[in-house]
């Protein structure tokens, strides 16, 4: 897939105008932000397992060779082979060799992120296999021909009736128009190709490295199809989602259904251990596991180290007040909000992705919501750093940035300067709120900008004090 996170200005005021755009991500943000927080309040223990969360990582982290190696023995002693994939390239190259080796034709895939990552699709459908996405958001968006929008809820930018258009455009028949038939038409067209598949691909919540065991967890049971109906599975994953032990994998389980979708549990929770065995009644004759580096040893040896311990719960993206505003296409990668104004620019490049870091208000959210307490907005930060020291920054940025450096460390002149600012912006004001503004055209076209009362923050403050 090629990056367009460059376009991030343009895409947002794009994604700002579409009102069915807008539509979405209104009725997503308030369901995912309030199921959560009913969840937080019903678990007193949720600060502590954040807290063993984000130490236990940071231990898996510290030995990951360690747990790497270990993690390859115990599949290998269960009958499996796991492949390591220095880049995308390279994961590529052998998820299509074992595909052509078993003669694939038909591909189902579980949701994966990391097979977006390596634009693993493409690939196969230019090897003349069909691929058939199982995830219901993943299958819609595989309709429409467009990228993932949210790493948990794909198709979150899909209104019902677009996606009834999708539908009756894709498999005929009358018109659907209640999301139970619309879900009711997905499993029947689906249901046929998890038992033609030759090849079921998923991706990996969590790798064990006590047992050899990849677990996915999903509120739809089509990973549990795609992974025991076709004659080969192949499990796409992260180096850094190994675990030591299946019980360190439900401390990160009780954190990932909660943060994510606001829900206790997912639905289902399946543990994969390699291939059927001979009293097995079901499972495929092959079980293969793709771990895929493409920059997180680097992330692992550098200061974005903390970026390692995300379990991709999307809990920083529903509360990241861009992304409800823009949506996930106008990060231009597989990896929108927050996280992937990280992971982005980390994977692919400072140039090419220079509005991600940028495209942040550093209000914190992010890091107060995220169950392993990734501290993304000092990421960002950095990130937005090292674009300045490679001369990433366009230069009059870095001009503005300068006089703002110089008047800021005038305290006197930077305290005159707000109290002008302050009472011209007062007097520009109707109803408290200004229309346009000169040089402030990227807000005020879009927006009504509020209007400061007339005094600075320093006034306000000393006059209630005063008042005291």
């Amino acid at each position: 897939m090629q990056i367009r996170s460059n376009e991030f200005k343009e895409r947002s005021v794009f994604a700002i105008h579409d009102a069915n755009l807008q539509t979405a991500l209104g009725r997503a943000r308030y369901g995912f932000v309030g199921k959560r927080a009913l969840q937080v309040a019903e678990l007193p223990e949720f600060e502590q397992l954040r807290e063993e969360a984000k130490s236990l990582k940071n231990h898996v982290l510290d030995n990951l060779d360690h747990y790497l190696e270990r993690y390859e023995q115990a599949v290998t002693a269960a009958g499996g082979r796991v492949h390591w994939a220095r880049d995308a390239a390279e994961a590529r190259e052998i998820i299509l060799g074992i595909c052509k080796r078993v003669g694939a034709r038909t591909v189902t895939k579980g949701k994966s992120m990391v097979s977006e990552e390596i634009d693993l699709n493409d690939a196969l459908i230019d090897n003349g296999m069909e691929v058939v996405e199982t995830d219901l958001g993943e299958y819609i968006i595989q309709l429409a021909h467009e990228p993932p929008s949210h790493i948990i809820a794909p198709a979150v930018h899909k209104t019902k009736d677009q996606v009834s258009d999708l539908f009756e455009a894709a498999h005929g028949g009358p018109r659907k128009t209640q999301i139970p038939e619309l879900v009711d038409e997905a499993r029947r067209v689906l249901r046929d190709k998890y038992f033609r598949a030759d090849v079921g691909i998923t991706g990996g919540n969590f790798l064990v490295a006590e047992t050899g065991s990849s677990i996915i967890v999903t509120n739809e049971g089509n990973g549990d199809l795609t992974q025991t109906l076709a004659k080969v599975h192949i499990v796409t994953s992260g180096i850094e989602r190994v675990v030591p032990t299946l019980d360190d994998a439900t401390l990160f389980l009780r954190l990932l259904a909660r943060s994510a979708t606001g829900q206790e549990t997912e639905t289902y929770t399946t543990i994969s251990t390699g291939p059927r065995r001979a009293d097995d009644l079901d499972g495929p004759e092959e079980y293969h596991v793709v771990l895929v580096d493409n920059g997180r040893s680097k992330m692992l040896a550098g200061r974005f180290r903390d970026m390692l311990r995300c379990i991709r719960c999307g809990a920083c993206m529903n509360h990241c007040p861009v992304y409800g505003a823009v949506g996930g296409h106008a990060y231009g990668w597989v990896y929108p909000g927050p996280m992937g104004s990280v992971l982005t620019p980390l994977i692919k490049g400072l140039d090419a992705a220079y509005d991600l870091p940028n495209a942040c208000t550093l209000n914190g959210r992010c890091q107060s919501v995220c169950p392993v307490k990734i501290p993304l907005p000092e990421l960002l930060r950095e990130l937005r750093h090292l674009q300045h020291q490679q001369n990433i920054t366009p230069v009059m940025q870095k001009r503005a940035l300068n006089v703002w450096r110089w008047v800021a460390t005038r305290p006197k002149l930077y305290h005159a300067i707000e109290q002008v600012a302050a009472r011209a912006l007062s007097a520009l004001s109707r109803r408290g709120r200004i229309r346009r503004l000169p040089l402030a055209g990227g807000w005020t076209d879009s927006r009504d900008l509020p209007a400061p009362p007339g005094r600075t923050f320093l006034e306000l403050w000393q006059g209630k004090r005063g008042q005291k």
